[in-house]
């Protein structure tokens, strides 16, 4: 059988570890062949090169037992434990894993008891309300599955950001090696741009120009000095945002193509995209912004802001201990931050609502206080631990503890962890009630949304957000890969309406707290300038603000 490409061979590792995981396979070796199967969707060199350099193990995710896989799924298009495994359900059943959070065992028996061999059948037997009846099914998840059908056609090439970064920095480190002779190598695609999910996987060197490197995964451009800017520009995209940065240099007796800006056979510009922009008379458009919105009307009149940085913002809001859900204790998450080079940490474990995620207890708030004060008279002013909450809003818009218990706090997130099916009125009136609470400092994740997981539950973001900045309280851009919350789309929006930001890693770990960049990323994206981030503010000015906001209690 012909050897077959890279894309081809990252599916059939993804059906391997579906069909395993059906017959309750090690969790764990599951899920190395999925991250297996995503590295190689961004390879930058040929995958039989790869092979024959022996240096599969090398592709972050591939040890030897997957070496040995990917080889025989490579040269033979299949593998003998594969085809042991499609004898259990037919090829159809494996569409079904593309619904979010719908696990191996129900996929196994929406087969069995139901016929279910494909997404068609799927949709079907929950439009039949045939789902609802089955012991072991139900009501619940027949709903689940109705709600969850829209995001299967969003894609399923797409990955969350940070996935994406690991992969593509992978692959600049493997051009380099390859290729000593590039002496510049650059992201670009919806990565660059900083998309929550990214499916277009390019990079742009500098070397010899030519028409790029075939036969990979990963798209990789290759130009000369000459041509790197307008190279990098194309590259980086959207189509929408290219389209009409033509039009507007076309408008000025421009050409706009991949070689650079040209007037008649005249070469303008195209070193840098720096110099392609200024001969436009345009603002310098930041690729997040790079959408197809109104930037290029906005940079006509140098009125794009200066967006947020990493190295802006000045300390966490909203993470989590031992306390609750977390891994690390507060001592040690507080510590991390420090080293991280932040000023504070502010601490908000899950309230007693949340009893899922270890809330606290009253007993265990006072604790939790002891300790901070604690460590906070050891760092002698050199840091300082807030302490904050994360409390559940109650279905009627309370916060779910006593107003004297709320008070004890620095600083209060207010999040919704329960009914995300109410009604779109209901949900809105009761998240809004909980803003008008003079103890919220910041709504957490305000629509609820995990990408490729669920929709954000319904929802008048824009009566949000104008209470939001009626009564103060900042609109959370939660950080966390899964969620990156309140999407980007609205924050303009939000800028409009008067709102300030937070920007919070929601962090369970150590690990978690470098999270705070995708919110940047998502900042960024959205247009957001440092002067309207909570925690862009420097210690003395955050403890002044969130003082003022005590008074009102």
């Amino acid at each position: 059988m012909a050897k077959i490409n890279p894309r081809t061979v990252a599916s059939l590792l993804k059906e391997y570890a579906q069909r395993a995981s059906m017959r309750g396979d090690n969790p764990y070796r599951i899920k190395a062949y999925l991250r297996a199967a995503d590295s190689l969707t961004a390879l930058s060199q040929p995958l039989d090169r790869i092979i024959a350099a022996g240096a599969l193990t090398k592709i972050p995710g591939i040890g030897d037992a997957i070496a040995d896989i990917v080889t025989k799924l490579y040269q033979t298009g299949t593998h003998p434990s594969l085809e042991k495994l499609r004898e259990d359900v037919p090829a159809g059943v494996m569409e079904l894993f593309a619904i979010p959070g719908l696990r191996p065992d129900k996929i196994l028996k929406l087969h069995q008891a139901l016929g279910v061999n494909s997404l068609a059948e799927l949709e079907a037997a929950a439009r039949e309300d045939r789902i609802r009846p089955v012991k072991g099914l139900g009501a619940a998840l027949q709903t689940k599955l109705l709600q969850n059908l829209a995001i299967v056609r969003s894609g399923e090439t797409q990955l969350h950001l940070h996935k994406a970064a690991a992969l593509l920095e992978h692959a600049v480190i493997s051009v380099k090696q390859e290729h000593p002779e590039f002496s510049r190598v650059e992201i670009a695609g919806d990565f660059r741009r900083g998309c929550e999910l990214v499916s277009d996987f390019v990079l742009v060197a500098q070397g010899l120009k030519s028409t790029g490197i075939e036969d990979t995964t990963l798209r990789l451009v290759v130009t000369d000095s000459k041509h790197f800017g307008a190279s990098l520009l194309e590259a980086t995209g959207s189509a929408d945002h290219l389209e009409q940065l033509k039009r507007f240099a076309a408008d000025k007796g421009f050409t706009l193509d991949a070689d650079g800006l040209h007037r008649g056979r005249k070469l303008i510009a195209s070193a840098t995209e720096e110099e392609i922009y200024q001969a436009l008379d345009l603002q310098f458009i930041e690729p997040e912004l790079r959408e197809g919105r109104d930037e290029i009307e906005r940079a006509a009149k140098q009125k794009l802001p200066a967006l947020i940085r990493d190295e802006d913002l000045h300390g966490i809001l909203h993470s989590h201990t031992t306390a609750s859900d977390g891994t690390e204790t507060l001592e040690a998450m507080a510590e991390a931050t420090r080293r991280r080079g932040f000023e504070y940490y502010g601490v908000a474990d899950h309230s007693q609502s949340a009893h899922y995620a270890g809330g606290l207890s009253l007993q265990e708030i006072a604790e939790q206080h002891r300790e901070a004060d604690r460590l906070n008279k050891a760092y002698s002013g050199k840091f300082r631990i807030l302490k904050g909450i994360e409390a559940d809003i109650l279905a009627d818009g309370s916060l779910d503890y006593p107003n004297d218990i709320l008070e004890q706090f620095d600083f209060v997130v207010a999040s919704v962890h329960s009914r995300f099916k109410l009604p779109k009125k209901e949900q809105t009136e009761r998240i809004i009630e909980a803003i008008g609470n003079p103890r919220t400092t910041v709504i957490g994740h305000m629509t609820g949304r995990q990408l490729l997981r669920r929709p954000g539950y319904d929802l008048d973001v824009d009566k949000v957000l104008k209470a939001c900045a009626k009564h103060g309280v900042a609109v959370e851009i939660n950080a966390h890969p899964w969620r990156l919350d309140l999407d980007w789309r609205w924050h303009q929006k939000a800028l409009d309406q008067g709102c300030i930001f937070s920007i919070s890693p929601d962090a369970h770990s150590i690990r978690e707290l470098d999270h705070m960049h995708w919110g940047v990323e998502m900042a960024r994206k959205g247009g957001v300038p440092a002067k309207r981030v909570l925690n862009a503010m420097r210690l003395t000015a955050l403890l002044a603000h969130l003082a003022r906001r005590r008074q009102t209690f």
